[in-house]
This record gives structure tokens, C-alpha cells and sequence, in this order.
């Protein structure tokens, strides 16, 4: 089971910042949420405040009944793929991938086995001995997303991961999660992929100055907007 709950969750900075505020979500298991906004909106820090990389200031957060709020980031049986790859220059795809379960005291035979079973859906079984520096932009993602399924996570966390890549690269890497998202996995992703947004999510969350603005099935969200700031958003992306 993965199901989320953030209750009056706020996020203030040293000195009166905003940058979350009175944010109520429930996610249930297996959903696909996906939140859209302008850049600013909150949605990485909410994001990161879900895998304990941001403290939360006031509310609450809940998993399976109980309450993260303290909990360090490694033991909340999350993963997190970041919109820079984050992978250690100095360590091949291999040793990218099993570091995080080397932290854990995962059993040799079974790091070795869940990096190749990884490396065989992400289809980079070809790179496991390459360093970083020779992998193309959506390669290096590839890895990043296959390091966050070695762990075997309850819930993967995606944070813009097309933002850093050629366009060539985005459609390579959006098929990845869509694949990802057919296996029923509890998934969270900030994107200004709009038309992904459309196409996939269970629910899409529209985010403005730190609040839900409106919380809908990608199609309702898409096709009949309720709230005029999301009209106007959205208006700019059919636009586009």
C-alpha cells in the first residue's frame, strides 16, 4: 500500500516566504497524480517536503496511517528522480544504481539482481559499465529513473524530468514513465509536459501561489476547466 495524505501542510521561509500554503491532498494507491502550474507555484516543494527533503512547516503528513513528518528521507520508502540526473560522475550506471541499496545493507546477490532487473525494463543493460560522462541526456535519465525502481520504492517522485533534456530526448523519456505508469505504480511528478499531463495522470493538480487551485481527472481539468486562473494557464499551453 502507498496511500499519502498532507493535511494543512505549509511551507514558510526564513524570512515570511510562502511557498506552500494550507495544501490538502490524499493519494491513494496506484494513482498517478501529476501537478502543473507556473514556475514558482510550489510544486517542486511540495514535492520535496512528500520525500523529506523540505521540512514542513505547519500540517502534516501521513503514509499508510502514519505520520512522516520526522522521518529521515531513507525511511520513508520513497524514490525520487531529480530533473539533473543526480548520478556520481566518478561511478559507472552499475555502482549508480546499487549505491543507494549498499546504504540500506541490502544483501550482495539481491543488489546485483534488482540492478539487471532495472537495467532490463529501462532497457540500459548495454550501459551498466559506462560512466556518466559517456551517456547522452536521456541515457543518464534512463539510469536515474532505473536507480529509483532498484529500490523497490512504494511511491516514485518525479521532479520536472524533461526539463534538462534536448526535445529530441523528452518523448524517449516521457514513453519511459508511461510504461512505468501501466505497471500500477503509486507515482507523483511535477512536468510542464501539458499534453503527458493530459494523457496519463489519474489526476491532474493545478497549483498557483502556493495552493490547489483545482484538483481533477486530467480530462475534466483539460476540457472544463472550473477556476478562471486555470482557464488562463491552460489557454497559454493549447496555445502553444
Amino acid at each position: 500500500m502507498a496511500d499519502i495524505s498532507l493535511v494543512n501542510v505549509c511551507k514558510t521561509y526564513k524570512g515570511g516566504q510562502n511557498a506552500v500554503k494550507d495544501f490538502n491532498l490524499d493519494i491513494r494507491d496506484r494513482e498517478l497524480i501529476i501537478f502543473v502550474g507556473p514556475s514558482g507555484c510550489g510544486k517542486s516543494t511540495t514535492l520535496r517536503m512528500i520525500a523529506g527533503l523540505e521540512d514542513i512547516s505547519s500540517g502534516e503528513l501521513w503514509m499508510d496511517d502514519c505520520l512522516m513528518n520526522m522521518v529521515e528521507p531513507k525511511n520513508r520508502n520513497l524514490s525520487m528522480v531529480f530533473q539533473n540526473y543526480a548520478l556520481y560522475p566518478h561511478m559507472t550506471v552499475y555502482e549508480n544504481m546499487a549505491f543507494g541499496l549498499r546504504v540500506r545493507r541490502t544483501a550482495p546477490g539481491e543488489i546485483d539482481a534488482r540492478v539487471r532487473e532495472a537495467a532490463r525494463i529501462l532497457e540500459i543493460s548495454h550501459l551498466l559499465d559506462r560512466r556518466p560522462a559517456a551517456l547522452s541526456g536521456g541515457q543518464k535519465q534512463r539510469v536515474a529513473i532505473a536507480r529509483a525502481l532498484a529500490m523497490e520504492p512504494e511511491v516514485l517522485l518525479f521532479d520536472e524530468p524533461t526539463s534538462a533534456l534536448d526535445p529530441e530526448m523528452v518523448g524517449e523519456v516521457l514513453s519511459v514513465m508511461k510504461q512505468l505508469a501501466n505497471e500500477g505504480l503509486t507515482m507523483v511528478i511535477v512536468t510542464h509536459e501539458m499534453a503527458f499531463a493530459r494523457d496519463v495522470s489519474t489526476r491532474t493538480i493545478f497549483m498557483d501561489k502556493g495552493y490547489i487551485v483545482e484538483d481533477a481527472p486530467p480530462q475534466e481539468l483539460f476540457n472544463n476547466p472550473k477556476e478562471a486562473r486555470t482557464r488562463e494557464f491552460l489557454s497559454r499551453f493549447m496555445q502553444g
